[in-house]
């Protein structure tokens, strides 16, 4: 997975803030029509920054490090009105004009801007929080930042001192999400309490938004030290802990009990055209929830039989569910130490590098590390994630993983999960996307869905080819995660679209992958978002 999806992101993106494009020369430049596109790509992606300012200092443009994205209701309805505007200036682009390349670029360009402007109707923007991440988990913008400079600092603390607005945005949001009737269901939001009281501290030095503050660059002199040290607790104590504390009162008192008893977005106004729209959106294609849910369903069958024939490889005697069972509470597939599944995962990783060109001529020139799941977050978070390097070369792509629990994490999925997330999956594709100077900046920042994971996942069927999966154990495991996916397509569809409660969706998936009772319950709550 690529990233971590929450409910801001969401929010933003359905309300348009699409990454788009910087200015790429094309053949023919000199051709009018090519000339506009590429001045509309331009002023789109300095509007995109503008509007997005945490965004741009993922990507490591430091200009907006101050402050926080407008989200009030009439920013959404402005950046709706200005996505209309957008495509009536793709309209008169003559298109047949244009280069190849730049047809495409154009049609991507406008696809962007067509879900953006349809998604608007659906109104998830007032879905701003969810158990996976949102305004509570703000603080992690700061992992993703440079501290090198005063400026730096001071911009960090502009933010803190900035939040209760934001905060006040995300609750405006929500409130009119109750009064639409545009809810998440309960079973999600009952773990957000938890997250947002981790922000409400008596000792602001102990907050999580003034970790830059524990570790300053040798050229700051202590003095400026000091002085910033001072100033965030400040800004903490008297600005994000009493902004936390009163979103909590609300989240408690007025928005969770709202909160829908039942999963799936059926239930929401126009609920299953909304998920069709993102069918369309996230697949690429026109299939239906009922073809992506027997598609899914054909998939698990298949590969199925693919694990019969490994279990009676083992000689296990006994059913599939028994060695379902077996993996899942046999002491040897599994760490007790984080750390040494920490240094596994690293160990790993190191093992997998030196292969890739067995299979590829070109490979990204950022680097990757392997680094835990913030410990605040780990025990709502999925397995791993994937998090790209910074467009400006500050930061390397990291390969997040999950330490809570080691005794959940089964050793023989350790190939197929480091082979999708790492290289050759997110990281070589993605490094190397961003790394294509002829395409437009919307083709190497922003990804689609349909081809990030598709390649993740055909990433994985490469395993063999580069040395691994030579053990059973670790061939089940990636036809585990195979299986993983197939459920997803069955389970998704199933809760939102063909009314199955959650328990259904878990005993589905717990009946036809090896992974661990934890991380279902937490896949699933994930697919309930």
């Amino acid at each position: 997975m690529v990233l971590r999806e929450n409910g801001l992101a969401l929010a933003l993106i359905l309300s348009g803030l699409m990454a788009v494009a910087l200015p790429a020369r094309a053949e023919g430049a000199g051709d009018d029509a090519a000339r506009r596109l590429h001045a509309l790509f331009q002023e789109e992606w300095e509007y995109t920054l503008r509007e997005d300012p945490t965004f741009a200092s993922f990507l490591g443009d430091r200009r907006y490090n101050d402050r926080w994205p407008d989200v009030s209701l009439a920013a959404v309805a402005r950046r709706h009105q200005h996505n209309q505007e957008v495509l009536e200036k793709l309209d008169a682009i003559d298109r047949a004009a244009l280069s190849e390349a730049d047809r495409v670029n154009y049609q991507l360009f406008r696809r962007n801007y067509e879900f953006a402007v349809e998604g608007h109707q659906y109104r998830t923007y007032l879905l701003p929080v969810s158990h996976q991440g949102g305004i509570q988990t703000e603080n992690e913008l700061a992992d993703a930042l440079r501290f090198a400079t005063v400026k730096d600092y001071e911009d960090w603390i502009a933010r803190l001192r900035a939040l209760p607005l934001y905060v006040e945005q995300i609750t405006a949001l929500m409130k009119e999400g109750i009064r639409a009737g545009i809810v998440h269901p309960r079973v999600i939001m009952e773990r957000v309490p938890a997250q947002i009281e981790k922000q409400i501290v008596d000792d602001p030095a102990g907050s999580l938004f003034f970790k830059p503050f524990t570790r300053f660059p040798d050229e700051i002199p202590a003095g400026e030290r000091e002085r910033l040290a001072a100033q965030a607790q400040a800004a903490i104590r008297e600005q994000v802990v009493p902004a936390y504390r009163k979103f909590h009162r609300f989240f408690l008192e007025e928005y969770l009990p709202a909160c829908l008893e039942k999963a799936g977005v059926w239930q929401l106004p126009r609920g299953k055209e909304l998920y069709a729209f993102r069918a369309r959106l996230f697949t690429t294609t026109k299939l239906t929830p009922e073809e992506i849910h027997r598609l899914g369903l054909e998939e698990v069958k298949r590969i199925r039989g693919e694990m019969e024939a490994i279990i009676k490889q083992v000689g296990f005697q006994g059913s599939f569910e028994e060695f379902l069972q077996f993996l899942r509470t046999d002491p040897r597939f599994y760490y007790k130490d984080p750390q040494k599944l920490l240094g596994a995962y690293r160990a790993l990783s190191k093992q997998i590098d030196p292969t890739l060109v067995k299979l590829f001529k070109r490979l990204p020139r950022a680097p990757y590390g392997v680094e835990p799941i913030p410990e605040a977050v780990a025990p709502d978070t999925t397995t791993a994630y994937y998090r790209q390097p910074a467009a400006d070369g500050s930061r390397a792509g990291t390969y997040f993983v999950n330490l809570y629990r080691p005794e959940v994490r089964p050793k023989y999925e350790m190939e197929a999960l480091s082979i999708h997330e790492a290289v050759p999956g997110h990281h070589l594709q993605i490094a190397l996307a961003m790394e294509l100077g002829e395409l437009p900046a919307f083709r190497r920042y922003d990804g689609y869905t349909a081809f990030t994971e598709g390649w993740g996942l055909y990433a994985e069927s490469l395993g063999g080819e580069l040395g691994f999966y030579r053990d059973p154990y670790s061939k089940f495991g990636q036809l585990t995660y195979e299986m993983w996916r197939a459920v997803r397509l069955v389970v998704d569809t199933g809760m939102h679209t063909m009314g199955w409660s959650r328990q259904q969706a878990i005993d589905f998936f717990k009946a036809n992958a090896a992974k661990t009772e934890l991380d279902i319950v937490n896949e699933i709550d994930r697919y309930i978002a």
